[in-house]
């Protein structure tokens, strides 16, 4: 079974859909679990949410000195790492920035179309290429601990302007 893959970041939809959504998740997840989603947390989430796109951090700082919410980047990067930790944003490795997760109410793993020309992210589930990873990897004598998929294209938008 295929998860629901949620609104297609390639298309015109309502962001403001996506970042209620998504604060909504992260506060019952929070009031479930006994953990607090403090306004600095909150805000880099709905930074996140309000596009598609991957961000640095320092873009994300950026955001909260201009909503005073804290100018130096231990403020950023913990309101990150709290993020990632409890499933809310993802870390993507090819570009060192972060975008908010498509499933935080669901353990997964994850696969990122990532546009080379505007940063735009897709996420998508792994499931349907992890045994095959698995395969190739295991045809290698490697034991797969965890899987990180990053795609690298154009996304629709951009392969047009091309």
């Amino acid at each position: 079974m295929s998860e629901d893959p949620g609104p297609n970041p390639f298309v015109k939809h309502n962001h403001r859909q996506c970042r209620t959504s998504g604060l909504r998740e992260a506060q019952d997840f929070c009031t479930i679990r006994g953990l607090r989603l403090t306004p600095v947390r909150a805000r880099v989430l709905e930074i996140l949410l309000e596009s598609h796109s991957a961000l640095g951090a320092y873009d994300i700082l950026d955001r909260l000195k201009a909503d005073g919410l804290g100018g130096q980047p231990p403020v950023v990067y913990r309101a990150l790492d709290f993020l990632v930790e409890h499933g809310f944003v993802h870390r993507l490795e090819r570009l060192n920035a972060f975008a908010a997760c498509a499933h935080p109410a669901t353990e997964h793993e994850a696969m990122f179309l990532i546009c080379s020309d505007c940063n735009q992210v897709a996420e998508t589930s792994l499931a349907p290429i992890a045994a095959d990873i698995d395969r190739a990897a295991l045809a290698l004598g490697f034991g797969v601990e965890s899987r990180v998929v990053e795609v690298v294209g154009r996304c629709p938008a951009c392969q047009v302007a091309a």
